[in-house]
């Protein structure tokens, strides 16, 4: 992968998104854990806090990081520096 840029980041954290709406335990999972619902997430897609957030979730849950990454050919790694790079440490 490319170095990261908040650009990348920004763009692997709607990827994360993408992905993950199409994992229905594992949207459930996250709008339960942001205290969030879905028209709520419709809204604040591509925010920096709702990039952060989702970042977050998917590097605390490894069943969803590991298949996010392998579907995307990435390394979790390349999660951590996008969450790096838009908002401190993960």
């Amino acid at each position: 992968m490319p170095s990261m840029t908040p650009d990348r980041a920004d763009v692997l954290a709607l990827e994360g998104l993408g992905w993950l709406a199409g994992q229905e335990d594992g949207i459930q999972r996250f709008l339960t854990e942001a205290g969030i619902d879905a028209a709520t997430l419709r809204e604040a897609a591509g925010t920096p806090g709702m990039n952060v957030a989702l970042l977050d979730f998917l590097l605390g849950h490894e069943d969803l990081l590991l298949p996010f990454c392998e579907n995307l050919s990435i390394a979790p790694k390349d999660v951590h520096m996008a969450r790096h790079v838009l908002g401190g440490e993960a």
